[in-house]
């Protein structure tokens, strides 16, 4: 038996799981987001606002499906586009001053 099937069975809809799954994301991003902040090293700020985006991309794919509003995947793709190029842009600014990531 999947978890989907438990959920039905307790008499939530996949929506209700879906929705459970985005706050439980919202949680891990709070820790990422003091790492963000005081990361002892500009690595480690780095990563954490790439997994912060990761994040984002995942929490508005989960509302998209679950409130059935594709609206949510578009900006989804959008952000995860922005997501990509912020980190080759930090890359490589660190990289041409030295610093190696």
């Amino acid at each position: 038996m999947s978890i989907a099937d438990l959920a039905i069975a307790g008499g939530y809809t996949v929506g209700d799981v879906l929705l459970a799954g985005a706050a439980g994301f919202v949680v891990l991003a709070l820790g990422m987001l003091y790492r963000a902040v005081v990361g002892p090293t500009m690595q480690d700020r780095v990563l954490a606002v790439n997994v912060l985006g990761t994040n984002t991309v995942v929490i508005l794919a989960l509302l998209g499906a679950a409130l059935d509003e594709p609206t949510f995947l578009d900006i989804a793709i959008v952000y995860a586009l922005l997501n990509f190029l912020m980190a080759i842009a930090v890359s490589k600014f660190t990289v041409e001053r030295g610093g190696v990531l």
